[in-house]
């Protein structure tokens, strides 16, 4: 094994003789072989110990044995406590879940401060296979079929080739100790029905499962490529602008592909979006109808759909006082407001108008628009309900409630990027010229 492992990194991940490492070690046979076939081929490494109070004793016993490990191969190890009990009931999530999230932002933390490259994990063949079945029952798209990858980011799984037994043999040939896990046999969690009831039973049917497996993994990666390529072309003609309000993508150009719906879902699935022919449906509702995720929503706008995050309702008003404003520039959450005493105007563009500074009484409130709000855009006569300003305009939702106004006295003399009012615009009888810009 340790000359197989050797031969991996030099054909596929021969940056890890380079740099420094970050190896996650549980206590367990695969992480424990891990380190021990790191240290015998001279990588720089340290362990990382993850105790999450789950198993009393037993979880304790796990960080004795795992700073044994350390100095038994003469490297430094880190240990961390963490409540997950507590973190779970907290985050409302499974155990599973918090220990994972609680580990990999500790590695991470720890890989940024003391400014390590990479975290070797010990997963393997077996944990590949047994994903894959998870995935597999809970309903996935292609990406869910296509395995564990070898580098994600700063993480790198060197054992991915490798089966359990491999790992097991070599640690017995070899004399490695190691803890076994006693909820590993547990039956509580669907990884551990598969690993010894489902598992067991496509290893009898076909004694060559693993490496059948690896080439059906690698006969969807290399599919895996193709649908990107496809999607990425059609994505180009797709997506007409990308901005603070979302992304926006033409219908007509999602109309045109065989299978839009497929097409829908590869561009949107890591969005949370669950309901695909609602989705669908989106291409020929009426303009201002929109779905939702958790946490994004995709609008129906004219001849485009367009994705956007969804944000909290609870956004601050900014109240300016007149020394506030002398100070000439103001950090907003929409940008830099400029405000500027200037002799002469110019010709004026939607982010830069010019007041009459004498019709403006402070302070000034900058804040959302509402509905009810009204003003007297400049160029026409009468006032105009914003609501009604921003319809004729043809904006989007998410333009809509993105629009801010600027008021002075609860009257507004702004829609910001956008029209200007009448009752504050320069006259001939304008003496004090002020200049707003917004950046």
């Amino acid at each position: 094994m340790l000359k197989d492992l050797k031969k991996h990194i030099a054909a596929n991940l021969k940056f890890l003789t380079e740099t420094r490492l970050i190896i996650a070690v549980s206590g367990g046979v695969d992480s424990v072989v891990l380190a021990h076939l790191c240290n015998k081929l001279d990588l720089d490494f340290v362990l990382a110990h993850c105790n999450f109070n789950l198993r009393n004793e037993e979880s304790n016993a796990d960080e004795d044995f795992v700073l044994e490990l350390a100095e038994q191969l003469d490297v430094e190890v880190f240990i961390q406590n963490f409540e997950t009990q507590a973190y779970a009931d907290q985050h409302k999530c499974s155990i599973q879940m918090a220990a994972r999230e609680l580990r990999y932002d500790w590695f991470n933390e720890l890989a940024e401060q003391l400014q390590f490259d990479y975290i070797l994990t010990a997963h393997h063949a077996d944990d590949n296979l047994e994903t894959f079945l998870i995935n597999f029952t809970r309903g996935t798209g292609l990406n869910g079929l296509t395995g564990i990858p070898v580098v994600n980011d700063n993480v790198v799984r060197p054992l991915l080739p490798f089966s359990r037994d491999v790992i097991e043999v070599y640690a017995k040939e070899n004399h490695i100790k190691w803890r076994e896990d006693s909820s590993n046999s547990s039956r509580k969690y669907l990884r551990n029905k598969l690993r010894h009831e489902v598992v067991p039973i496509l290893k009898e049917i076909n004694p060559q499962l693993l490496d059948s497996f690896q080439n059906t993994l690698a006969n969807l990666n290399d599919t895996a490529d193709i649908v990107e390529e496809s999607l990425n072309t059609i994505a180009k003609r797709a997506v007409t602008k990308i901005d603070d309000n979302g992304i926006s993508y033409k219908i007509s150009e999602l109309k045109k592909v065989n299978n839009p719906k497929a097409y829908l879902f590869e561009m949107f699935k890591d969005y949370g979006f669950t309901e695909w022919n609602d989705v669908v449906g989106l291409l020929d509702a009426e303009s201002g109808k929109q779905i939702l995720s958790n946490s994004y929503r995709l609008i129906k706008h004219r001849e485009h759909l367009i994705l956007t995050e969804l944000k909290s309702n609870t956004v601050q008003n900014i109240i300016l006082s007149a020394v506030e404003v002398e100070k000439g520039i103001i950090e907003t959450s929409i940008g830099k407001l400029i405000f500027q005493n200037v002799d002469s105007i110019s010709k004026s563009s939607p982010n830069e108008f010019f007041f009459d500074k004498d019709k403006i009484e402070f302070p000034l409130e900058l804040r959302l628009w509402k509905e009810g709000d009204f003003f007297y855009p400049i160029g026409m006569k009468g006032k105009k309900k914003i609501s009604k300003y921003l319809k004729d305009e043809k904006l989007s939702l998410v333009e809509k409630e993105n629009t801010w106004v600027l008021t002075s006295e609860d009257n507004i003399f702004w829609v910001i990027g956008k029209r200007a009012d009448n009752r504050f615009r320069i006259t001939e009888t304008t003496k004090n010229i002020l200049k707003l810009e917004l950046k």
